[in-house]
């Protein structure tokens, strides 16, 4: 199974549902080329909805932290959301909870970005 991703924008943040596997090769490549050309376009305020993500092996975990390493230099942020129990458990062992804001609702993802601007004024 390939991973597919759609993105659309909401409240001016790109949401991008995940959907699949993201592992080793043309997935993980595909996820991190998806995430580079948002970057490129000067997207800032990225949510990655992980609700359809099946599994993820170190690949695309890799892949997810080159991703939010390369927001942060652009000065951009990457949210998750809707991890599966697994995916959480996963991030949890690897201590990639403490990079990633991870969310448990799209909403509530899109809506930080609003709470982040009102307290910067």
């Amino acid at each position: 199974m390939t991973v597919r991703m759609t993105n659309r924008e909401v409240d001016g943040v790109i949401v991008v549902t995940v959907e699949g596997r993201i592992v080793l090769g043309e997935e993980s490549h595909s996820l991190r080329e998806k995430l580079k050309s948002l970057l490129d376009e000067g997207k800032k305020k990225i949510v990655l909805n992980m609700a359809d993500v099946k599994y993820i092996d170190s690949s695309g975990l890799g892949a997810l932290v080159a991703a939010h390493y390369s927001a942060k230099t652009q000065s951009a942020s990457m949210r998750l959301c809707n991890l599966g129990q697994h995916f959480y458990e996963v991030l949890q062992i690897t201590k990639l909870l403490t990079v990633f804001d991870v969310y448990d609702s799209e909403a509530v993802a899109v809506n930080s970005f609003q709470e982040l601007l009102a307290v910067s004024n």
